[in-house]
């Protein structure tokens, strides 16, 4: 496998948290930090082809109609602006 480094800046309060989780996995902080990373990596790539294939051949313009449909609708306890 080919490595490569990036010099990463981390708030001290992440930094810690890192260090402290790494220490209860028994691996070094820059194990653990590659670990999570390809953790998210894999989530947000699930995520993405996940949706890709939900969505199909949708376009945005084939919400219009759901959307114009729903705009006189008062907003739902929660929708307020700030939440």
């Amino acid at each position: 496998m080919t490595k490569t480094s990036y010099p990463l800046k981390l708030p001290v309060s992440v930094k810690t948290a890192a260090q402290r989780l790494a220490r209860e996995d028994g691996v070094s902080l820059n194990q653990w930090i590659a670990s999570a990373v390809a953790e998210k990596i894999g989530a947000v790539e699930t995520a993405a082809e996940f949706l890709r294939r939900r969505a199909g051949d949708a376009r945005p313009s084939d919400l219009l109609p759901f959307l114009d449909a729903a705009k006189d609708e008062p907003p739902s306890t929660g929708d307020e602006p700030g939440r």
